[in-house]
């Protein structure tokens, strides 16, 4: 039997359908990265630890098998979705060879098929994730589950694909992961590797460990009271609950010997015996460290602190009681931080009314430059939501100990029942004075490019350290991107098992705001110009952000896969030259991708 396949030509086109499953869409429960290679033998299993994960025995039933195409059908460099029957498949022609993996991204559930395909891998369209189309491995974040692979094979020109019915029903894998052998009882206070940060940096560090053979004691401890969950989501979806946003259940962790201790703050380090104190006086003496404790707000002076209903949005709690207290109330946000904004938009619907206080003329002007924030502020003030900008708060009074007015500096006084403060956020590493590791003015603990710290067998990730990007030639910088964490925790952990690499990424950031989109990859930091294609009134645009000649970062909306494409020619250590986009002509992006 035929089944038919859908082609969808990979060509820069704009997109209404599809229309942003990414903004809302369950993550599904990731799974933290996965490569698919068996673990070997990494100093600290054998091959028979590796090979020790449970293998799956199927039946034929167990199997669907399908025709899909002609082998003529497909050009090399082309991918197409195709329908097996029990689910589809992405199947993808390169260098005369076919492959056939998941055609979902695991993170969100992009369609693949929409996204790129270059030099044996393909870049999701949405938040630029890459998986090997040999091993369906995850290659670059976000996202923590690798795809599944099915076989394929030609007999008398016709493309035939064998795939496993519960891969297909999935689209997501889990790496295999060795166990802990080490002895242990739980109340011992020893890890060989204790982790301070459950946030994206702290959990694929735990996984790559894993997953690369590591048997030994691994702790991860967190001031939250939930497991892993997704952060991003809080502000998009406010009634979300912590299990909804979950990337790690505790059963999962518990399978992999992953040790979780939840409201557990790390209030003292001390490298000189290898320990980290906590706030409720218990001690854990480690071998190896991992501090990735992410950011805190930072604090805002005003009138009235001891006034309710004021929230910083932190955990699943904040954004629950946010959507609850603005049903049919005031709603007044303090900061165009994208958190700040984000909640704003979600706000729209529940709301009586929304306003926002921000100190600078335009929203994402340093970000995104005066004519992108612009437009975005437009988006805003169409769906009824009110700025006071260049202000700031000068008090909050309460009714009854309750939120009632905000009173801003310029006098105004605006009428509120909530408000979320999203100005900003800093690196949480007070609990590092004293401790031998090296904290510079800011609060950012600098790293190498392994991410060690500057004391042997600690290491750092996430959004408190500053490290070297090669894209800026190894300048230490400071990028707080969920992405950019994962990878962090990634590159750590291999430093920890004496296997050092380099950190090989792009970074990837996004945001929604009604239902729209904003994709931004690259490295913008001191933008001279912004070269812009498209039309921004219509939020249907790609700008592109130089620095001194050369294009150093690209942000689009409705313009999908253009953000991955530039990604990926960025990644590939090609120079784009700010008069390459000047032109308007874009075919030096659209190439089959196979060279």
């Amino acid at each position: 039997m035929v089944c038919p396949a859908v082609e969808v030509k990979v060509e820069l086109t704009l997109l209404e359908k599809d229309k942003e499953a990414d903004v809302m869409s369950p993550n599904g429960k990731a799974s933290p990265f996965s490569d698919c290679r068996p673990n070997g033998a990494l100093g600290h299993s054998s091959d028979e630890d590796a090979a020790a994960a449970p293998l799956r025995l199927y039946k034929p039933r167990d199997y669907v098998e399908a025709s899909v195409c002609h082998v003529k059908d497909m050009e090399n460099g082309q991918m197409r979705e195709v329908d097996l029957g029990s689910g589809r498949a992405l199947l993808i022609k390169e260098h005369g060879d076919f492959s056939a993996i998941g055609h979902k991204c695991p993170h969100y559930g992009a369609p693949l098929v929409k996204g790129v395909l270059s030099k044996g891998h393909v870049r999701c369209p949405w938040h630029g994730a890459c998986f090997n189309i040999a091993t369906g491995d995850i290659e670059d974040f976000p996202g923590l589950d690798s795809l599944p692979t099915f076989q394929v094979r030609v007999e008398k020109d016709k493309v035939i694909i064998r795939a496993n019915k519960q891969d297909l029903q999935s689209q997501k894998r889990s790496k295999a992961m060795a166990r802990c052998s080490a002895v242990i009882n739980s109340s011992t206070g020893f890890s060989h590797i204790l982790i301070v940060g459950s946030g994206p940096a702290g959990l694929v560090c735990a996984e790559t460990l894993r997953q690369e053979g590591f048997t030994d004691r691994i702790v991860m401890c967190t001031m939250d009271k939930y497991p892993p969950y997704d952060r991003p989501k809080l502000s998009k979806s406010l009634e979300s609950t912590a299990e909804q946003l979950q990337l790690r259940s505790i059963d999962f962790l518990q399978a992999h010997d992953i040790e979780l201790l939840t409201e557990k703050e790390a209030v003292a380090v001390d490298v000189k015996t290898k320990a980290v104190t906590f706030q409720d006086g218990s001690r854990m003496e480690y071998r190896k460290l991992f501090i990735a404790t992410g950011s805190k707000p930072k604090p805002m002076n005003y009138k009235g602190q001891d006034v309710r209903n004021v929230f910083h949005l932190r955990t699943p709690e904040d954004a629950n009681n946010v959507a609850r207290l603005a049903n049919n109330k005031n709603a007044v946000i303090v900061g165009t931080s994208f958190v700040g904004m984000e909640v704003a938009a979600a706000l729209t619907d529940k709301a009586h009314s929304v306003s926002i206080i921000g100190i600078e003329a335009v929203p994402f002007r340093k970000a995104l430059g005066e004519k992108v924030g612009k437009a975005i502020m437009k988006l805003f003030e169409t769906n009824r939501v009110k700025f006071y900008m260049l202000n700031e708060v000068s008090e909050m009074v309460g009714h009854h100990g309750q939120l009632k007015e905000v009173v801003l500096k310029s006098g105004k006084v605006l009428r509120a029942d909530v408000c979320i403060i999203g100005t900003g956020s800093g690196p949480a590493t007070g609990f590092l004075k004293q401790s031998g590791v090296h904290v510079d003015s800011k609060g950012f603990v600098p790293v190498n490019k392994t991410m060690q710290t500057n004391v042997d067998g600690v290491y750092a990730g996430g959004d408190i350290v500053t490290f070297p990007f090669p894209g800026r030639s190894n300048k230490k910088v400071n990028i707080p991107h969920w992405q950019m964490a994962h990878v962090h925790g990634r590159v750590a952990a291999l430093g920890m098992m004496g296997r050092p690499t380099e950190i090989k990424t792009v970074p990837y950031f996004w945001s929604a705001m009604f239902g729209k989109s904003l994709r931004y990859a690259g490295y913008g930091e001191g933008f001279d110009d912004v070269v812009i294609q498209g039309d921004v009134d219509e939020l249907k645009f790609v700008a592109f952000y130089t620095r001194s000649e050369e294009v150093v970062a690209v942000a689009s909306m409705n313009y999908d896969p253009i953000v991955s494409r530039v990604a990926e020619v960025l990644g590939s250590g090609k120079t784009i030259r700010k008069r390459d986009v000047e032109t308007g002509d874009m075919s030096w992006l659209i190439d089959k991708g196979s060279q």
